[in-house]
Formats: structure tokens, C-alpha cells, sequence
């Protein structure tokens, strides 16, 4: 499916998106489900295009409909797919079940073993970052768990980003049902060097250090720094997050409050209004806000990506409760 595009990105990134199943209640009683897409990158991508930037997915799907399904809902996005392929080898598209346990509990059921987004090729990553390479790259703590030839992909996509010169923004995502903390540590800590942004939350940061690195965020934070790492930017959570530049300033921006409906995908959406405000030159003060502000806006909707604002939207935080918008 690739093919060479002359309007490069301003982001590309890549990872499975699979068919994503929502249910009503415990999964072993039945009932009605909802049927969506769900993926960390594509949700990224999907953030990132509701603001008005231009984004390259470049994953694998199954020659399915669920994988029709994923491009369908992607290019509805305004998110550009000519870098995504399909896999030809009888590979299904990924499957994730959502089932709601308690009002703020919700168990993630995965069905990826061997799907077609754990099996993306290198080749076909390199057909999509070199057809137009993007201003920065982004990518996640997942797609290097799912197999070894996605984990290739990644390693490529390091070295096509430093050849080109693109900023390299990683989102560490550890993800315990897909490798283990001492798996995740050996890729992750070998990637730090070539990190322009981090981005993680305070108990993910020991995954890219050494051993015998520092116990608290600020000191890791600071220590992934002293590393190469251009910007730390630690997800605190109901505490907002905090920001730390390798000139040594330090920022924290607090969380918006909102009535929490569904926490899932609230840190693809704040790396999306990080970014977001990242490409449009702001400071880290207005880069940390924005991203608090559009993880709000994930958490007060139900869904992955659903509740993404676009630029247009972003002010409705402010607004009074109970405003009607005419």
C-alpha cells in the first residue's frame, strides 16, 4: 500500500491498531458490545490530526475487514495511511475487548498473538519514512514488545530519523501482558541515547535508566538528561505532569479537573497536545498545558481516541458548567 507521497509529515509513526470491542458490563455475561479501532499510535495520530497537523500512520493490518475497518477510520481522521501496508501472508488484524468491571475499573482483554500489526516489516517502514520524512518521529514502549521484526522497524526507524534529522519523541508505555520490565529495560535503555523527548509516567522512568540509577522522578528525570535526552515529560497522573529541558528548567502544569468517564487513552491524547503544541513553537509552559488539557478531554469520554478535541475545541475546559454553546 505504500507509495511515495510528496507532502512530508510533520509526524509518522507506527504500531498495531486493532478492532476494538466495547462492552457493556462483565464480558462472561454477554450483552451488547460497540465496535471501534484502538491502537497508542493511532490514537496519537488521530489527536494530532484533530489539531490540524498532518500525520503519517505506517502500521500492518490483516487482508480483513477489521483492517479495513482501520484504515477506513483513520482516513475519516484526516490521518494520511499511504505508508500503511496490508499483510499478505493471512495474518489477522488485531483484537482488543474492553469489558467495564467497576465505574472506574475496565479490564483490557488482547487477542494480537501473530496478528498482521505484530508483524510489520522493516522494509515496509522504510518505504514510508523515506517517501517523505517527517519533522519528528514518534514512538511507544509497545510496538517493540509485540515481535522481533516490529522490534527491527523500530531500530530502523531510530536510524532513518537521525539520518534525516528528525526529532524523535518516545512515549514509554510499558505494557506487562506484552514483555517484561527486564525485556523492556534492554530495548528501551539502548534507545535513550537517540531520544529528543521522553515522555512517561513517574514509575515507567527506571525502565530507560541503569540499574543503579536514582530513586526519585526528579533525580531520573535528570539522570535520562545527563543521558542525551533533550526533555523529560512525566505523567503524574490526578498531579498533572512536570516538564525538565536539558537547560534545566523545570515546569509542572496541574491536571484539568473533569468528572472522569473512561481513562483509557488519556496518555495518547496528552502526548498528542504535546506535540501538538511542540510543532507549533510553544513554550514548555504552553506544551505541558496543552497536553493536560486534551488528556482531559480523553478522560471526560468514553473511548480510545473519541473524545479528541480539535484546536476550535480546546477553550471548552474553561467554559462555566452547565454552558450551552450556540
Amino acid at each position: 500500500m505504500s507509495r511515495p507521497d510528496a507532502a512530508a509529515p510533520e509526524v509518522l509513526t507506527f504500531g498495531e491498531t486493532m478492532l476494538a470491542l466495547r462492552g457493556s458490563g462483565p464480558l462472561r455475561l454477554g450483552g451488547s458490545m460497540e465496535v471501534s479501532v484502538a491502537g497508542a499510535e493511532s490514537n496519537v495520530s488521530i489527536g494530532l490530526a484533530r489539531l490540524g497537523h498532518a500525520v503519517r500512520w505506517a502500521g500492518a493490518v490483516g487482508e480483513d475487514e477489521a483492517g479495513e475497518l482501520v484504515l477506513r477510520t483513520l482516513r475519516a481522521e484526516g490521518v494520511d495511511v499511504s505508508g500503511a501496508s496490508r499483510d499478505d501472508g493471512g495474518a489477522p488484524t488485531g483484537l482488543m475487548i474492553a469489558e467495564p468491571r467497576l465505574p472506574e475499573v475496565t479490564r483490557v482483554h488482547y487477542h494480537r498473538a501473530g496478528s498482521a500489526g505484530s508483524r510489520l516489516k522493516a522494509c515496509a517502514l522504510e518505504r514510508a519514512f523515506t517517501a517523505a520524512p517527517p519533522k519528528i518521529l514518534h514512538l511507544t514502549g509497545i510496538t517493540p514488545a509485540l515481535s522481533r521484526s516490529a522490534r527491527s522497524a523500530c531500530t530502523l526507524a531510530l536510524r532513518l530519523a537521525a539520518e534525516h534529522s528528525a526529532l524523535v519523541c518516545l512515549d514509554v508505555n510499558f505494557r506487562s501482558r506484552l514483555w517484561s520490565s527486564e525485556e523492556a529495560a534492554e530495548v528501551l535503555r539502548g534507545w535513550v541515547p537517540s531520544v529528543d523527548v521522553l515522555i512517561a509516567s513517574d514509575d515507567e522512568l527506571p525502565l530507560c535508566l541503569p540499574a543503579e540509577g536514582p530513586g526519585d522522578p526528579a533525580a531520573q528525570a535528570k539522570e535520562l538528561l545527563a543521558l542525551g535526552v533533550g526533555e523529560v515529560v512525566v505523567k503524574l497522573g490526578a498531579a498533572g505532569a512536570r516538564a525538565y529541558g536539558d537547560d534545566g528548567s523545570v515546569v509542572h502544569a496541574p491536571a484539568r479537573p473533569v468528572r472522569a468517564v473512561d481513562t483509557v487513552g488519556a496518555g495518547d491524547a496528552f502526548v498528542a497536545g504535546y506535540l501538538s503544541a511542540f510543532l507549533d513553537g510553544a513554550t514548555a509552559e504552553a506544551r505541558l498545558d496543552r497536553a493536560v488539557t486534551t488528556g482531559a478531554f480523553a478522560v471526560a469520554s468514553r473511548g480510545d481516541w473519541e473524545g479528541a478535541p480539535t484546536r476550535a475545541e480546546l477553550g471548552l475546559l474553561s467554559a462555566p458548567a452547565g454552558t450551552v454553546v450556540r
